[in-house]
Order: structure tokens, then sequence, then C-alpha cells
């Protein structure tokens, strides 16, 4: 244990954490999570809104009224602005709210938030980018704006930005929808991947049947509602 009481080692962890309803529109239940190195979290969330709002409090963005949420161990109440920056630059995300600016073009979206939140060289960070563009079906960096793509280039895209960097923690709100065939298979092999070198994944679905083939993969299942959050039979039998 640490000396705040949490689990050391831990990616993510929520002890009692109840969000301030006024200031972030989920409901001020108390959350409790913790994932672990190469864990993968599977979350039903019925409402796309109330799954990106739990991701934004597992981001440190959501104020907590009570209790602690800490990522790689770090309290993010108890971080400056420069710190929560650098630590969310260690955080991949897809949203379903979409946050793509359609004044740049997606290449400059895809890099935004390796640029903005890590010191990493432009060029390596663009070399990253053009990496993971091509294992994601693209031919190369997208320049047209994300306005201009189809549905499925962008869902490459968002994938490729999630992916940029080697994250710590994925965060991933409905992430593919299983079509096209060879966009699932990737993004199921590259969290495997992932995961085998220690990152931590927390997918959201409004669909269960989109897990179908990671589930007995996951170490931990739960429902999100407005009741809270309900752990749900995983593998390791709990319920």
């Amino acid at each position: 244990m640490s000396a705040e009481g949490g689990t050391e080692g831990a990616i993510l962890e929520l002890v009692g954490a109840r969000p301030m309803f006024d200031e972030s529109g989920l409901t001020a239940r108390r959350y409790d999570l913790r994932v672990m190195p190469g864990d993968c979290v599977l979350i039903e969330a019925r409402e796309p809104e109330r799954a990106s709002l739990f991701a934004d409090l597992c981001s440190g963005i959501v104020p907590l009224a009570d209790g602690t949420a800490r990522c790689m161990g770090l309290d993010w109440a108890n971080l400056g602005e420069r710190e929560a920056c650098a630590l969310r630059g260690r955080i991949g995300r897809i949203s379903s709210r979409a946050p793509w600016i359609d004044f740049y073009g997606t290449h400059l979206n895809i890099m935004m938030p390796q640029l903005h939140h890590t010191r990493r060289p432009s060029t390596e960070i663009e070399g990253n980018a053009l990496d993971l563009c091509r294992r994601f079906g693209l031919p190369g960096l997208p320049t047209l704006p994300p306005g201009r793509l189809s549905d499925t280039d962008l869902a490459r895209s968002a994938c490729v930005r999630a992916f940029m960097g080697a994250p710590s923690l994925l965060l991933l709100e409905d992430p593919v929808t299983g079509e096209p065939p060879d966009l699932y298979s990737t993004f199921l092999r590259e969290i495997t991947a992932s995961r085998e070198r220690g990152t931590s994944v927390v997918w959201f679905s409004a669909a269960p049947e989109r897990f179908r083939d990671y589930r007995p993969f996951a170490s931990q299942r739960f429902r999100l509602m407005e009741e809270g959050l309900f752990s749900m039979h995983d593998r390791r039998g709990t319920s």
C-alpha cells in the first residue's frame, strides 16, 4: 500500500471517487476501480455521454467532491496544470465526442496531443504517426480536414491518435464497430500487443456484442449506469 492508502503499481485507481455533479454532469455516486498494468477492463455503457464523462473522471478532468482518482500512482487533485498535462500525455483516448478540429488537417489532429502534452521531437512524433497509419490501413498521414474523410478513415485516424506514444493507459469509447473487418482485427491485435508491453486498457461500448471477440481475454467487466459502476461476472470469478 502507498502512503495515500492506494495499491502500488496500479495504472488507474478510483477509490470512493464521487464527482461534483453540478460541474461534471456525472451522477454523484462513489466509483471504485483498480486497473493494473496489462489489464483490459470492458465497460458496457448504454449512454455514450456517460462513458465520456467517466473517461473524463479517469483523466482527472472531473473534479471530485470526495474520494480519490489516481493515474500511475499520482493523485489528480494534487497535480498542477503542467504535471497534469504531462500525465495525460501517457493516456491514449478515443472519445465518442469526436474532438476533431476541422480547421486543421487530420495529420495535425493526430499529432497535436503528443505535441502539446509531451516533449518528444516533432520528427519522432511524425514518424510514430506514419508507422501507426500504415498499421491501421492508411496509406500515409491524412492531410485532409477530418470532415472530408470517410467514416472508416476517420475511425482509423482515431485509433492512430490513441496509440501514439506507446501510452500507459488507453481509454477507448466505442473505438470500432466491427466494420471493416481489417480495422477490427488490427485494433484487437494492437490492443493485445500494447497489453503485452504493460499498457492498461479501459474499453467502453454501448453495444456489448462489440466485445464478443475479446471478452475471454478481459481482466474485468463492468456495467456503467446512472446508479453507478457495477461489476459483472468475468474470468476471475468477480460478480
